[in-house]
């Protein structure tokens, strides 16, 4: 059966970053595959559009550019914040405003985004709002392991 709308398809991969030499940045195998109904619109279009019309059994190797994955890394995502934003009773919560740190923010309309403290400077925090996986391109390899029609659970499910 070929990978076409609304069926069950299971698959093993492994992602890496830019091509087949770049660091792994995810590992799908067998005893645990991804699975996923085919045109939900929940995965990159990119993603499926490069699946389209496989079949069980079917290796797959493809790119899909930054550009049509997460998107460039955009600057004007990297922002100050005032560090008073992460002051609770007058002090800033330390365990959180960190580096590294991941934060979920919301903005002036009620809109939620995560942000990555990168830098701490005085009264500034500098903050990216770029999907961490922003600019990168993405290089999968893998075996399409099953395609056939969900259950009625798994469409609840998945």
């Amino acid at each position: 059966m070929k990978i076409k709308e609304n069926l069950l398809v299971s698959l093993v991969y492994e992602l890496r970053e830019t091509d087949s030499n770049g660091p792994v940045i995810e590992k799908v195998e067998s005893d645990n595959p991804f699975q996923f109904i085919y045109g939900t619109g929940r995965l990159l279009q990119s993603f499926e559009s490069a699946l389209s019309n496989l079949s069980e059994g079917d290796e797959f190797q493809f790119t899909i550019k930054s550009r049509d994955a997460y998107g460039e890394r955009r600057e004007d995502l990297i922002i100050d914040i005032p560090i008073s934003a992460f002051e609770i009773d007058g002090k800033v919560d330390e365990e959180v405003c960190r580096v590294g740190n991941e934060i979920p923010m919301t903005d002036g309309s009620g809109k939620q985004f995560i942000g990555v403290i990168n830098e701490i400077s005085g009264d500034i925090v500098k903050m990216d709002f770029n999907h961490p996986m922003a600019g990168v391109d993405l290089y999968f390899t893998g075996k399409v392991i099953g395609v056939r029609e969900p259950t009625a659970e798994e469409l609840e499910n998945i």
